[in-house]
């Protein structure tokens, strides 16, 4: 059963560090900062990119051009280890908390599927559970040793009581043409998990928020050198108080004014409170997927077909005789 819009709510951000090698206490984690940010009164959560199964931020994996090493091949394993299935635990305590609490929860992590790793966010809808994932289209320079590609099967827009759901991860937020689409399917809560925790990541949400004239709320972890093992490798060294991703999460209306936010100094929950209503405001001069699209001079074709490496057919096998 559909629940009526809510107009007006109060959103969370979740800037907090996972813990990196033990996906279930990351888990029990979130779990804890859903309950808090419901207590506070919050109606949906978004946390940052790889929350589940960690960020291995300054990690080589042992792989220079033309080689892979011994050493890196088992930080893989490790890392491969740390990962999650969408029927194991993990995502069964983050159902629960979202049922419990009844906040949307939007949530990075490391999906595995067989021997491949996805950088892959997962939508939670309260007691409706999990709904659905979109798994990162592009990983970025060396992303693309460890993580495997999306394809275009998981780009969703949840029509929600809170808005027009969805997620694109960090860098992902720089494809003109996945920006279009979500525009174009009409999201209206943007979220963007991030690892990206440079001054230059607030304009671009700036940016897209004024460009799709939605809200975009962005979460990346701060975490510091000490939150992984003492034998990870490391380019930033192995001062436990070296700070690896430094935030910077925030929460930002259609006409791009910041609500929240950026945050550097720590972990914390960034509060801010949507009005639904912004939204046709903001749209009246400009709708990029609407009436300031020129259809006659631009399209875009989007296949949301999923691709399998295998397609079997089978056909029936008739065992009587004649």
């Amino acid at each position: 059963m559909s629940h009526p819009r809510q107009q007006h709510y109060k959103a969370a951000v979740a800037q907090a560090g996972s813990i990196p090698g033990d996906s279930l206490a990351s888990a029990a984690k979130a779990a804890n900062l859903i309950k808090e940010a419901a207590r506070e009164g919050a109606r949906l959560i978004v946390f940052p990119e790889a929350f589940l199964g960690g960020y291995p931020k300054g990690n080589s994996f042992g792989a220079p051009i033309g080689m892979r090493k011994a050493e890196g091949r088992e930080s893989f394993r490790l890392y491969w280890e740390a990962a999650i299935d969408l029927d194991g635990p993990e995502v069964a305590l983050i159902a629960e908390a979202a049922g419990e609490t009844g906040l949307f929860t939007v949530i990075g992590c490391i999906e595995r599927d067989h021997g491949t790793l996805y950088c892959t966010v997962l939508f939670f809808d309260g007691e409706k559970g999990f709904i659905g994932k979109h798994r990162k289209l592009m990983p970025t320079a060396g992303e693309r040793l460890i993580w495997g590609f999306g394809d275009g099967s998981t780009m969703p827009v949840f029509e929600t009581s809170l808005g027009r759901i969805g997620a694109v991860i960090c860098w992902e937020n720089y494809m003109p043409m996945l920006r279009m689409h979500m525009f174009a399917q009409g999201i209206s809560i943007y979220c963007a998990p991030t690892a990206d925790d440079r001054d230059t990541w607030l304009p671009s949400m700036q940016h897209i928020a004024l460009e799709g004239r939605c809200f975009v709320l962005t979460a990346c972890q701060h975490i510091h050198r000490s939150a992984y093992p003492e034998d990870y490798e490391c380019a930033l060294g192995n001062d436990p108080q070296t700070v690896l991703m430094r935030g910077g999460s925030a929460i930002v209306n259609p006409l791009g004014v910041v609500l929240a936010g950026p945050n550097f100094e720590g972990e914390t929950i960034l509060y801010a409170d949507i009005d639904l209503d912004q939204i046709a405001r903001s749209k009246f001069d400009f709708d990029v997927s609407g009436h300031y699209a020129r259809p006659d001079v631009f399209q875009l074709t989007v296949d949301d077909r999923p691709k399998h490496a295998v397609s079997t057919f089978r056909g029936r096998t008739d065992h009587s005789q004649s």
